[in-house]
């Protein structure tokens, strides 16, 4: 994602056939892009040190030539199954008829280039007793299979067709004694399949099949960079994979930890060539994300990993002190950096209490300035879990940020600010911090978002005081995703930056939401707590712009958000300037959402109507607020934002979104008789401003749907003409009479009181 990122970017070895027709099979594997620990990598083919050097996995056999025969044969079976059309029973026979007489055979067969497409195929469509039965037969095998360029993607569709049948409980134990004897003649010698680099892709599907989650998933493999760091920085809800256990079919856990361990017995006295070579690194992260949130196993696998010694290892502790120099110095090494990443991730925190104590204090800095290094503090930042932790690491980072900006470490800083917002540490010194960071002596809180924005073009600005707005240049990711993290934070810390973003010029707000991330920004900004009058200070700026926003692809949603922060007077302004647009933003992927969510139709055919909706819509906010909301402080600024802050600050953002679902289906509800008699009689639209109650009420019962409005808005906004306050009254005793009988749910009540 940010620039950082592309430094760890080697050019690796290619994993692939390389031919051209291969519909069927494993795909073409065309670069090692798994990376595990966070980031989409390819990795370096040469070895990374003296250890890889020196050993060197045999993984080379004599390959028999299939008997001709039998070639023919399989030929002409791959033009039956894949030539004509066959019903499932009739194709299942024939290829379990094939696959029996494969048997004896399995090795050859399965690292043919040409016929091991056919033996894919017929893995994939056998039952499960020929599929069983082809595994058993060739188990002992399997390593030689799987280290092969051509066997490798057989031994994948292999354990795939097995996944398959995992929710079939009636033949779970065909399926584990399968299971089971291929883990027992790859424990025979785990290290040359680990560090092969075909081999290592299958062990870490096999290593999926026991944990029962999808071989082929994200959650399995690894994470694209952005997934991570996304997570990381709390602006995507954790998909942690010990929490994997959730979404994952039937597994083995005994067999996963069964392997596990026998590998690593097996691998202990080569444990330096596994730390720090590429392929086996891949297949340890897996295996102890697969073992997430397992303590006790957890407790005795990453001491091993970290080169602990028997005698350490049996005392209870997780690390020498010795060995603390040399681990930090393995963390400079680009595979050894990936699986630290994931021991840290998973870590209980008596373990990750003592890496932090024993490894990484006073050496934190030093690491964020190394290339490789910089991404191990991002992750042990992250995780960071108690306000001890936090503590140890402000003291040494908390003073850095702008030397940590300068030498292009932004990602320890953004992770800095993250941990500090989620663990509700050290919120008021990372907001200052970064603002000072980023300011000149004695200068205005104006250039504070600016220069976040474009963080790389304002640092290798030789002359930084006469430094401009760039609108040439692309706005930098990591100061995007700094930003929005920042708008998280409480109102009362990030004064300097609402300053500062409300007093962006109307064409730098513009580029800004022509930008991914900045647009990203401003949402953030219009979804924190800040007072409405100052985030409809922005919107103003955008008048006689929002056409052209919609129709961007980004710009709907933040066309949205304007719309639920402002006041009544400038959603007809909003809506208005839609109404020419409506048939291309109809064709746009967010345009139909937008379009219904603001009610533009209804605005163009009566906007009188349009306008009393939303004043009962809003009436009723208030209610619910009032009724159910937390109790405010007596302060003016509080009060207005009392309910958004608490919802903020809790970091449930499912909860805040159901309570917001309810409070619309609730308004929907009030006029529900009006749907009903909706359309029968549509009488002219009076223009004439008397109105009285009745008429109000009638011209209310016409519409046939109700929008969402923001929070804010509801909360916050006074602009009501008379005619609309005099027909949300009877709304509003409707609605006070339904909270007194109970029509809310209490599953809603106990939300809004905790």
């Amino acid at each position: 994602m940010a620039g950082e990122y592309s430094s760890r970017n080697h050019q690796g070895k290619k994993r692939g056939r390389n031919d051209k027709g291969n519909k069927k099979g494993g795909g073409d594997y065309s670069s090692q892009k798994n990376y595990d620990g966070g980031h989409e990598d390819t990795f370096n083919s040469r070895k990374s040190s003296r250890h890889q050097q020196e050993f060197e996995p045999q993984t080379s056999f004599i390959r028999k030539q299939v008997d001709p025969e039998l070639s023919k044969y399989f030929s002409e079976i791959s033009n039956v199954i894949e030539g004509t059309e066959i019903d499932y029973e009739e194709r299942s026979g024939i290829c379990g008829n094939a696959l029996e007489e494969a048997r004896g055979k399995e090795v050859e067969l399965a690292t043919d280039y040409i016929l091991s497409h056919t033996l894919q195929s017929l893995l994939e469509g056998c039952s499960l007793e020929h599929l069983c039965s082809f595994l058993h037969g060739c188990s002992n095998d399997f390593p030689r299979i799987a280290m092969d360029k051509s066997g490798s993607h057989v031994a994948e569709s292999a354990l795939k067709a097995l996944a398959m049948h995992l929710q079939d409980t009636e033949n779970i134990s065909l399926i584990e004694d399968t299971i089971t004897s291929i883990c027992q003649a790859i424990v025979l010698n785990p290290v040359d399949i680990m560090c092969d680099c075909y081999g290592s892709h299958v062990l870490r599907s096999l290593l999926c099949l026991c944990k029962g989650v999808p071989i082929d998933s994200a959650e399995s493999h690894g994470k694209k960079s952005s997934v991570v760091l996304a997570e990381r920085l709390n602006l995507k809800p954790a998909h942690f994979d010990r929490n994997v256990s959730q979404q994952h079919s039937q597994g083995f856990p005994n067999m996963l930890i069964y392997l596990v361990k026998e590998m690593l017995n097996a691998g202990r006295k080569d444990i330096t060539t596994l730390q720090v070579d590429q392929y086996s690194s891949l297949v340890l992260q897996t295996a102890l994300k697969m073992l997430g949130g397992n303590e006790e196993e957890l407790l005795h696998i990453i001491p091993i990993l970290l080169g602990c010694s028997m005698e350490t290892i049996q005392e209870g502790k997780v690390i020498e002190v010795d060995a603390a120099n040399k681990l930090l110095s393995l963390m400079k090494e680009s595979a050894f950096s990936h699986l630290m990443e994931v021991i840290l991730e998973v870590a209980p925190e008596t373990v990750y209490t003592e890496l932090l104590e024993k490894v990484f204090k006073n050496s934190i800095f030093d690491l964020s300035s190394h290339h490789c290094g910089n991404f191990v503090v991002q992750s042990l930042i992250s995780h960071a879990k108690s306000h001890n932790h936090m503590d140890l690491i402000w003291e040494e980072l908390g003073t850095k940020f702008k030397e940590l900006f300068e030498v292009g470490r932004s990602g320890v800083v953004a992770s800095i600010i993250a941990t500090g917002q989620r663990l509700q540490s050290h919120e008021t010194k990372c907001c200052q911090a970064l603002a000072a960071a980023v300011s000149l002596a004695n200068e205005s809180a104006r250039y504070i978002v600016p220069r976040i924005l474009f963080l790389d073009n304002y640092f290798f600005c030789r002359d930084k005081s006469n430094w401009n707005w760039p609108n040439d240049a692309k706005m930098h990711v990591m100061g995007t995703l700094i930003l929005q993290i920042v708008f998280k934070f409480p109102s009362e810390f990030i004064q300097a930056y609402i300053s500062s973003i409300t007093s962006l010029e109307a064409d730098h707000v513009l580029h800004a939401l022509k930008d991914f991330g900045g647009a990203r920004v401003l949402e953030a900004f219009f979804c924190s707590n800040a007072s409405g009058k100052q985030k409809r200070k922005l919107v103003v700026r955008l008048r006689g712009h929002f056409r052209d926003l919609s129709l961007h692809p980004s710009g709907a949603f933040t066309v949205e958000k304007c719309f639920s922060v402002s006041n009544l007077s400038m959603r007809e302004v909003i809506v208005s300037e839609l109404i020419d647009v409506q048939s291309e933003l109809s064709k746009t992927k967010q345009g139909p959402h937008l379009l219904r969510t603001l009610d533009v139709e209804g605005f163009a055919k009566r906007p009188e109507q349009w306008k009393s909706r939303q004043a009962t819509k809003e009436s009723a906010y208030k209610e619910y607020f009032a009724t159910f909301g937390p109790k405010a402080p007596n302060t003016t600024s509080s009060k207005k934002n009392s309910f958004l802050s608490t919802a903020h600050r809790s970091s449930q953002p499912e909860k805040v979104k159901e309570m917001r679902k309810e409070i619309d289906n609730h308004v929907a509800t009030l006029l529900e008789p009006s749907l009903k008699t909706a359309g029968k009689h549509t009488p002219e639209v009076d223009t004439k401003p008397a109105r009285d109650n009745n008429t109000l009420k009638t011209k209310n019962k016409k519409r046939k749907s109700v929008d969402n409005v923001g929070y804010e808005d509801a909360v916050g906004s006074k602009v009501i003409d008379g005619d609309s306050k005099k027909s949300s009254k009877s709304g509003d005793k409707k609605l006070k009479k339904q909270h007194k009988e109970g029509s809310i749910s209490k599953s809603s009540r106990k939300k809004m009181k905790s």
